[in-house]
């Protein structure tokens, strides 16, 4: 907890620009690393690191729930769904070929892709324990995200300009394409006032789907580690594959989102006179911030240094092809209503 009020200490200090593109987890999971990795730590907080990662951040998980809603999916329209669906596709489809082509852990992979796929280090940091990925995978996950998210908000006005793009076509260009949701807004509201609102409404359907492509993955490695171990074939196969694709941790973030989708939250906010969505989101920000502070101080220079700068390839691979066919569905199909 200590690293993670510093990050965001010194989050603070960064400039405005910086600060909103970087977000305060980049910040602890690099001061984790540096602390981690230049002084030793004591056996003594290895518990609490794992705590912090696990028990922490599943709670993170289930609360980041109640701040969804399958409303979204539905309000933004078929043609603008499609397009968000066929999009994240792509996005997991090239990680996957580009890291089996680069020799890449397919773990690493999986998390590069549903970062770019979906809402960048939230989906990161939900989908790592459903698939069981370590520490430094996710650490080289977020940092991939998080480079090319930032320069996805500086590069993507300039480009919009000078393709003369609309603000419903940037908007939707930035909103099915850039990474994090603050990356997306940033990016948005950089254009115009009226790409930002047409981003973010895009943005929220593809966070809305998360759990979906949780789910997936859970399913799809469980289904291979049972292929590869036999247990299909043992008495209760088919339970321990339903355990390890949908956890409790899962379950709850599907229950959170079905309530919030059914207006449970706003009906807390109204009862109570408080502002529960605004009080789930701090908390949960708080929540990953501590547990990915975590993630940096376990994870070892020396485990990144083996896998080499090829998960960089890969995920400036993925957010170019995904960038790309943005821009030519637009083209093709038209811009999201907005």
């Amino acid at each position: 907890m200590t690293v993670a009020l510093t990050a965001r200490l010194l989050h603070g200090f960064l400039p405005h620009p910086v600060g909103t593109a970087v977000g305060e987890v980049i910040v602890a999971v690099l001061l984790g690393l540096t602390i981690g990795n230049l002084i030793r730590l004591s056996a003594a907080t290895a518990p609490g690191i794992r705590f912090s990662f696990h028990t922490v951040l599943r709670t993170a998980i289930v609360l980041l729930g109640a701040t969804f809603s399958f409303a979204q999916v539905v309000a933004i329209g078929g043609k603008a769904l499609l397009m968000v669906v066929a999009l994240m596709l792509l996005a997991l489809a090239v990680a996957h070929a580009l890291g089996r082509a680069l020799g890449i852990p397919g773990r690493l992979a999986t998390l590069i892709g549903v970062g770019t796929a979906v809402c960048g280090n939230s989906a990161i940091v939900a989908t790592a324990p459903v698939i069981g990925a370590r520490d430094d995978e996710v650490s080289f996950a977020i940092a991939t995200n998080t480079l090319f998210g930032t320069v996805a908000v500086f590069l993507y006005p300039f480009v919009g300009h000078a393709l003369g793009m609309s603000d419903a076509a940037f908007g939707t260009w930035a909103g099915t394409a850039v990474n994090d949701t603050s990356q997306v807004v940033a990016a948005g509201f950089a254009y115009s006032e009226e790409a930002g609102k047409v981003a973010t409404a895009v943005k929220l359907t593809r966070n809305a789907l998360m759990g979906g492509v949780i789910v997936a993955m859970g399913l799809a490695y469980s289904r291979a580690a049972t292929a590869a171990g036999g247990a299909g074939a043992a008495p209760g196969g088919w339970r321990k594959r339903l355990q390890q694709s949908l956890p409790l941790f899962v379950v709850g973030f599907l229950v959170l989102a079905l309530l919030n989708t059914f207006g449970a939250v706003r009906a807390l906010s109204n009862a109570t006179g408080q502002d529960v969505p605004h009080a789930i989101q701090t908390a949960v920000r708080f929540l990953i911030l501590v547990a990915l502070a975590g993630v940096g101080l376990s994870t070892r220079f020396e485990a990144m240094r083996k896998t080499g700068m090829r998960p960089f390839y890969a995920g400036l691979a993925t957010a170019a092809a995904t960038a790309t066919a943005s821009l030519l569905l637009i083209r093709w199909f038209g811009p999201a209503a907005g």
